[in-house]
């Protein structure tokens, strides 16, 4: 199953705006669960069963949430039990139909 999330104070830490700070402490939880992961520019995809992938996301909110008293969250899920690999096989099945014209 895949997750896609995006997590994110409320409140920049300062006037620029940037929450990055916050964000990289959220991807360190994803990146030790060990679990595999992709970063993009406004989502991170995650991929596991229930019971591996929300405590993570939970954890996430949690270390965004030591940079605001007020936490975002968008989670957008493909359930497809049974199907490991498809962090990079949907789009590998894209691209190949990309290639044939």
């Amino acid at each position: 199953m895949l997750f896609a999330f995006s997590v994110a104070p409320t409140q920049a830490a300062d006037d620029s705006g940037s929450v990055s700070a916050a964000v990289a402490d959220a991807l360190r939880v994803v990146r030790d669960s060990g679990l595999p992961y992709e970063l993009t520019s406004m989502f991170t995809t995650i991929e596991g069963e229930w019971n591996e992938v929300m405590p993570v996301i939970k954890a996430a909110c949690d270390a965004v949430g030591e940079h605001s008293p007020r936490v975002s969250l968008v989670l957008k899920a493909d359930l497809r039990p049974g199907y490991t690999g498809q962090l990079t096989e949907k789009v590998e099945r894209v691209t190949e139909r990309l290639a044939d014209g």
